[in-house]
């Protein structure tokens, strides 16, 4: 079942248990998907879907940084349900040893020793762990880390 037809069938189930958060965040997970598409002329992969629905987590995060910075808590709660509604359609995230052993890896077979080569070893270490929900900032920050060890 394509991540589309699983939004709007639960799309329809929000409808009838009137549960308004829950209806427009699947309308707009549903928009933002449909946009792609129409981007794309074509139907869009799995991969392409999570890609998609990872962006509008990561916009989402952003919003509450900067609700909570300008003392907005009310608007912060909102973005941090919507998060947890859209994360429920997202794989499970990699464990901190995930991470580190697919960080290791990449190290390993990009033969990086500097942080000149940030953006080689990031890209190797994402193709190992794809499939899953990457949060970008924390896989960097890794890779920061581990090559800044080696410098």
């Amino acid at each position: 079942m394509s991540y589309l037809d699983r939004i709007q069938a639960d799309l329809t189930a929000a409808m009838k248990q009137k549960d308004e958060l829950r209806l427009s965040v699947l309308r707009m997970m549903k928009s933002a998907l449909k946009n792609k598409e129409i981007e794309k002329v074509r139907a869009l992969d799995d991969l392409e879907s999570l890609q998609v629905l990872q962006t509008l987590v990561k916009q989402r995060r952003e919003s509450v940084d900067q609700f909570t910075k300008g003392g907005r808590k009310d608007l912060a709660d909102k973005e941090t349900k919507e998060i947890a509604i859209i994360e429920k359609y997202l794989p499970a995230a990699p464990s901190d040893s995930e991470i580190k052993h697919a960080v290791e890896a990449a190290i390993t077979e990009t033969g990086a020793d500097s942080l000149k080569q940030m953006g080689a070893v990031i890209k190797a270490a994402r193709a190992r762990l794809e499939g899953k929900a990457i949060d970008g900032k924390a896989l960097s920050d890794q890779v920061r880390e581990r090559l800044s060890e080696k410098s």
